[in-house]
C-alpha cells in the first residue's frame, strides 16, 4: 500500500535492509545469551529515547512536498544521486539498527523510521513506507534464528502476524491521510508511552 502511494524509496530501503540483515543475525545471537530482564530494560530505554527524538524533530520546510517526492524519485532512478556520504550513513545505521533489532527480537520499526529520517532525509511518511522493507527482512531473519534456539512459540507468532496484517493495512490507510507533523508527534508519543509502560511492568 505504501509503494502504491509512492511512499517507498526502494534503493534506500534495499541498502538499509541488506546491511542491516548482517547486524540482525549478530544481534539475535547476542539477545539469546542476554538475561530477559536486562533485555527488556535496554529495549524500553531505547524506545523512550527514540520516541522523544521523533516527537521533537522538526521536518524540513518542504518535507513530503512535491520537491521531496521528485528528489527521492530521481534518487531511485539514478543511483549516482545516492551520494557516497548518504550511502555510508544509510548502510552504517542499517547495520546498527539491524543489530539492535535482532538483539531485542523485534522487527525494529521504531528504530528504523528515525534512522531513515536522519540518514536519508526522508519525511516520516516515506520513512515508514521505506522502513517496512527492513522490518520484514530483520523480523524474518531474527525470528528464524530465535526459532533455531527454541525461543519461538509458533501459534502465538502466527496469530500475531495475522493480526498485524490487518492492523498494517488499517495503519497505512490512516498514515497516508494524517498530517505529517501530527503523525510524527503521535508516533513518538506512542513509543515513549510503551517504553514507560514496559519499565513499569518490570520494576513497578
Amino acid at each position: 500500500m505504501h509503494f502504491k502511494k509512492r511512499n517507498v524509496a526502494p534503493r534506500v530501503g534495499a541498502i538499509f535492509a541488506a546491511v542491516g540483515l548482517v547486524g540482525s543475525l549478530i544481534g539475535a545471537y547476542l539477545g539469546h545469551i542476554t538475561p530477559g530482564t536486562s533485555l527488556l530494560t535496554y529495549f524500553a530505554i531505547a524506545m523512550i529515547a527514540l520516541g522523544i527524538y521523533v516527537a521533537v524533530r522538526r521536518e524540513p520546510a518542504r518535507a513530503g512536498g512535491l520537491e521531496e517526492v521528485e528528489r527521492v524519485a530521481e534518487a531511485v532512478r539514478r543511483y549516482p544521486r545516492l551520494t557516497p556520504s548518504i550511502i555510508a550513513k544509510v548502510a552504517g545505521l542499517g547495520f546498527v539498527v539491524g543489530l539492535l533489532s535482532g538483539y531485542f527480537g523485534i522487527g525494529g520499526g521504531f528504530l528504523i523510521v528515525p534512522s531513515l529520517m536522519f540518514s536519508a532525509g526522508l519525511c516520516i511518511t516515506k520513512a515508514i513506507g521505506t522502513g517496512l522493507i527492513s522490518v520484514g527482512t530483520f523480523g524474518v531473519a531474527s525470528g528464524a534464528e530465535y526459532w533455531y534456539y527454541g525461543d519461538v512459540l509458533p501459534l502465538i507468532a502466527v496469530l500475531y502476524v495475522l493480526g498485524g496484517i490487518g492492523g498494517g493495512y488499517l495503519g497505512t490507510s490512516l498514515a497516508v491521510k494524517a498530517p505529517k507533523d501530527t503523525l510524527r508527534k503521535a508516533y513518538g508519543a506512542i513509543i515513549v508511552a510503551v517504553g514507560i509502560y514496559m519499565l513499569y511492568r518490570i520494576y513497578g
